[in-house]
């Protein structure tokens, strides 16, 4: 989780619960996490918020910080990266680094909710950005199925 992760849920969520997490949290600037090299095997990586700068920062290999070193291997072990920008609308550019990272085998998710479901809450509107996440690491997910 970087530091600007920290600082929106923060002042998005108006707390500091990430701190209640079992996670251990890495400084940017550290190549040494597990992560930043191929030979840990993570499988998947989620990048949740994605700025546009960070999805240029990944679209050109700049690796500066740790976030970016991370998307990196993943690229390079051909395994699965998912960014879910936030940013709207884009220009030119941004479609292009989309374009980019979308021929590099990286998924560009952007945080839009859908409502087939018929979400009656802020909540449930979110949870379709949250399931569709879900969905896209292969993992487990009881949400609802168009058609079902």
């Amino acid at each position: 989780m970087s530091n600007n992760a920290k600082t929106v849920w923060e002042h998005k969520l108006g707390n500091q619960e990430y701190k209640n997490y079992p996670f251990t949290f890495y400084d940017k600037n550290n190549f040494y996490a597990p992560f930043a090299s191929g030979s840990a095997k993570y499988d998947t990586m989620i990048v949740i918020p994605c700025s546009m700068g960070t999805l240029r920062r990944i679209a050109n290999g700049i690796s500066n910080d740790l976030l970016t070193k991370a998307a990196d291997v993943i690229l390079k072990e051909r395994r699965k990266l998912i960014l879910v920008v936030r940013e709207t609308p884009y220009n030119l550019i941004h479609l292009n680094n989309m374009k980019t990272v979308s021929e590099a085998a990286g998924i560009i998710c952007p945080a839009t909710p859908s409502f087939y479901s018929q979400p009656k809450t802020v909540e449930e509107v979110a949870q379709t950005v949250v399931n569709r996440m879900i969905d896209l690491m292969d993992l487990e997910n009881d949400s609802y199925r168009w058609g079902n």
